[in-house]
Order: structure tokens, then sequence, then C-alpha cells
């Protein structure tokens, strides 16, 4: 269950001290996202990607759903939807074409594997899949190739997004990747 502070339009104040009548979400976690604050500077997790240094981390502490030879799926950190995962190898590469043919075909048979336990778990009516390539492409962490898996449900577009700006999501990220990881097929 969602829980927010709020009070009456009319109590509020606008960002400079003055009374308006607009509620305010306060997410002040995402300036250091929007920051930059944690993106790679290097090739590795020595210069701080953090792409790089989860997979030395327990499964629950890193939100990893699940582990292969060459790829790992874990849960994004700022979820566009509950439930949103990334296909990411373990090496740390930037661009698609830097993948070897093992690399290529287990990201492929996790993003798979990935919309199978999003199906099982949650109920998934469709998918978004793909990856943002650089920078210029909008990629939040350009360093680090990862391909995005976010599920999707009919009306999942609703007000809160369209007219409040907000993303509503139901459940805690340990627990949407608890219930991934016991819903990830055996490969």
């Amino acid at each position: 269950m969602l829980h927010f502070m709020t009070s009456e339009p009319e109590q509020r104040s606008g960002p400079v001290g003055e009374p308006d009548g607009f509620g305010r979400l306060w997410t002040p976690h995402r300036i250091a996202y929007i920051q930059g604050e944690g993106k790679p500077t290097g090739p590795g997790a020595e210069d701080g990607c953090p792409f790089c240094t989860a997979p030395g981390a327990s499964d629950e502490d890193a939100l990893i759903v699940a582990r292969g030879e060459h790829v790992f799926a874990i849960l994004n950190l700022y979820p566009y939807n509950g439930g949103h995962m990334m296909v990411l190898p373990y090496r740390h590469v930037a661009d698609y074409t830097d993948l070897d043919e093992a690399e290529t075909a287990e990201l492929a048979a996790f993003t798979k594997l990935a919309m199978t336990a999003l199906r099982s778990a949650s109920g998934a009516h469709g998918f978004n899949i793909g990856m943002n390539q650089g920078a210029a492409a909008g990629a939040g962490i350009a360093a680090h190739l990862h391909q995005h898996i976010v599920p999707r449900w009919g009306g999942d577009t609703n007000f809160m997004p369209v007219v409040g700006h907000t993303k509503v999501l139901p459940q805690l990220l340990g627990d949407t990747r608890t219930a991934l990881a016991k819903a990830w097929p055996d490969a």
C-alpha cells in the first residue's frame, strides 16, 4: 500500500514558499541519478560502473533476478513500470556490436526468459524491449550495454503519469525481485 504525506492544496506552498493549489510528490533520491552520480567514468567496476559491481553482491542486494554464463538479468533501480528488468553482459562493453557470439546468444535467450518470468509472475500483457546505444540515444549508463524489458498491461497508461507525472509502483523492488527469481524458467 502506498502512503503519501500530503495536506490540503490550500495549505501547500509553491517552490519559493508562496501558496498555490498544486500537490507535490517529492523524489529527492532521484537527483543523484539526474546529476549523473554513479555513472561509470571508465572501463569497469574500478571506475564505478554499477553494472560491473552488481554481480559481486548478493542477488537480493543487487536486485539480480538470474545469472547466466555471459549475462545476467537485474531489476532497474529506476523502473518505468513494476518489473522493469534489464539483461546485460558481465563484460563491460558499450555497443551491441562489441558482444561476442556467446554473449549475443545468451542476451537473446535471457530476454526470452525474462518475458516468460514476467508473464508468469505478473501477468504482463505486452513488453517494450530495447537498447539505447550511446548517451545521444538516451542511454543512462552508456558505457555498459543493457537491454530493457519493460512489462506492460492493458490500461497501464493512466492519469497518474499523464496528468500527475507520477508512476505508481505497486510492489517494493526487493519483493519484485523475489517473485521474478521464483518465476524464472529453468534453462
